[in-house]
């Protein structure tokens, strides 16, 4: 009987984390229309020693006669192509041809390394002791706002109309990444209305566990907010990734913010975020027509 009782208390402690299944919107189809996707690299003069791959999607539908809505992604590789968790050229692909999200271009951007030259395609593996990610993601400040209105944007202008209306323009990211986006309009609401974040670190990497008291205590950004966690996610010396999210959940809804939490239970990955994306870009852009 021991031996049982030890067996459950075992198998209850144990998380055991939802398969979530692949949306239909995050299959390519056949009939619809599919965007282009171009790949860059940007020597940083606002992160000196800097450089970094980024990769600009072009929906079928544009033709130059009207400007496009943005959608920034932070660690650009692994939201982009059909591939991995999030799916989200292809996501864009489907919304953007059902009328569900504006014509919008995606800028997937990927953390500077400290590098002169990037061998392939930067991903997680790509020289990871020379990552500047965290000193661009984790720190509460407008310096990557900056850069994204200075370097990226600019950049992305040179062969693409955008446009300047900050109600058009859509800034996401997972884990550090999720933080960042949250930090980039909070810092510039003039920059970017809309903001999703996966798994978000709002924890004390570098300060962001401050969020929830700045949320109830600073004056209220015109923001739209979309957050992602899940109860199996990170716990270690910088916090506890679920119950920050549920502390950013609280202090978005004392204010009256118009938000959006999904929970699930699953651990620090793109695979719940991943699976309600398209719901997530429905929900983000839902007034995109008026």
């Amino acid at each position: 009987m021991k031996f049982l009782a030890a067996t459950f208390a075992f198998l209850n402690f144990v998380h055991a984390e939802t398969e979530y299944p692949v949306h239909s919107d995050s299959a390519v189809k056949l009939d619809v229309p599919q965007g282009k996707v171009t790949r860059y690299e940007l020597k940083s003069e606002i992160y000196p020693g800097t450089l970094r791959q980024w990769y600009l999607y072009v929906p079928a539908q544009y033709d130059g006669t009207k400007k496009a809505a943005v959608m920034v992604f932070q660690d650009g590789h692994a939201y982009l192509g059909p591939q991995g968790s999030f799916k989200a050229t292809t996501v864009m692909d489907n919304l953007i041809a059902s009328g569900e999200m504006p014509m919008a271009v995606g800028i997937f951007v990927n953390p500077g390394l400290f590098t002169a030259k990037i061998e392939g395609r930067q991903s997680w593996d790509t020289l990871k002791n020379k990552r500047n990610r965290a000193n661009e993601y984790d720190i509460l400040s407008s310096k990557y706002a900056e850069f994204l209105e200075k370097e990226i944007l600019p950049a992305v202008a040179e062969k693409v109309k955008l446009t300047n209306d900050p109600k058009r323009r859509a800034i996401c990211g997972s884990s550090s990444g999720g933080i960042c986006a949250f930090t980039a309009a909070w810092e510039r609401p003039d920059l970017f209305h809309k903001v999703i974040s996966h798994i978000g670190s709002f924890t004390n990497i570098k300060g962001g566990h401050v969020y929830p008291s700045l949320v109830r205590l600073e004056k209220k950004r015109d923001i739209r907010v979309f957050l992602q966690g899940g109860s199996g996610d990170l716990d270690n010396q910088f916090g506890n990734w679920w119950l920050a999210n549920l502390q950013m959940e609280k202090a978005l809804k004392f204010r009256n913010y118009d938000y959006k939490f999904v929970g699930g239970d699953g651990g620090h990955n793109g695979k719940h975020g991943g699976a309600i994306l398209p719901d997530t870009f429905r929900w983000i852009w839902r007034d995109h027509a008026q």
